[in-house]
């Protein structure tokens, strides 16, 4: 089993206001590459791609997630990066789960298109979300109860994903470790770390470590920037843990 996720205390970044964060120039980019995350990035809804009712609305847990799982949807690598594909994306796999598969609703939480199109997935999703609790899917079989599911539009066994679709899997994962207080390193999988099955793609899979590393720049970065803005006495804040302002200076004798 992973590893514990939590980190000691609780996110700096809630609320629903997107803050723009830097470029990523494609998924090979540095651990560096992204300069801030999103406290709430851009989620079309179930009512914008025109959604079906489900046949029973989800459950929602009032515990948070403890993992974030990582899967693609063995789909084409489309090239057409349009809003109106990423949304006809989310109505055929909600046909595909409900109709083929026979589930209750689309399985997976969050979809994210090859153009970087981020779209609620399961009913009551961003709702559980703004309210740190979990809605429970089906994405990851024995693992539901406890883990929320990132569909990533494509194939990913010999190819990378765009850099639209990277930059918006960072930043959500980022934003979802904030509303989860959860330490990326810990609580990014993939699929096959619990299943058995190539998802999400050999390539997709052996890029986790820098998503991790980058979610957790994101994270870190924005929690620095928050902690180190002045207080309503304009004096500057905490640049880190444990840092309460000056305490020593050249001439004091105990360093």
């Amino acid at each position: 089993m992973p590893a514990d996720p939590h980190l000691p205390r609780r996110g700096l970044l809630k609320g629903t206001t997107a803050l723009v964060g830097g470029a990523l120039l494609g998924p090979l980019a540095g651990p560096h590459a992204v300069a801030s995350a999103q406290v709430m990035p851009r989620i079309y809804t179930r009512a914008e791609w025109e959604a079906r009712p489900p046949k029973v609305p989800a459950t929602v847990l009032d515990q948070g997630p403890d993992h974030i799982v990582v899967h693609h949807t063995a789909s084409p690598n489309s090239t057409d990066y349009s809003l109106d594909h990423a949304l006809a994306l989310s109505r055929s796999i909600q046909d595909f789960h409900m109709d083929t598969n026979g589930w209750d609703d689309t399985g997976q939480q969050l979809t994210i298109s090859r153009g970087g199109h981020l779209m609620e997935g399961r009913n009551r999703a961003i709702e559980a979300i703004c309210a740190e609790k979990h809605v429970v899917g089906a994405h990851t079989l024995g693992e539901n109860d406890h883990t929320i599911g990132i569909e990533n539009e494509g194939t990913y066994m010999t190819a990378a994903p765009t850099g639209a679709l990277w930059r918006r899997l960072v930043r959500t994962c980022a934003w979802l470790c904030d509303v989860y207080d959860l330490d990326p390193h810990a609580a990014i999988v993939g699929h096959r770390d619990y299943n058995s099955t190539a998802c999400p793609g050999d390539v997709l899979y052996s890029l986790l470590p820098r998503l991790r590393d980058q979610a957790a720049y994101c994270l870190g970065e924005r929690r620095a920037t928050e902690a180190s803005r002045p207080g309503p006495s304009g004096l500057p804040g905490p640049r880190f843990t444990f840092d309460h302002g000056p305490a020593l200076g050249p001439g004091d004798p105990t360093r």
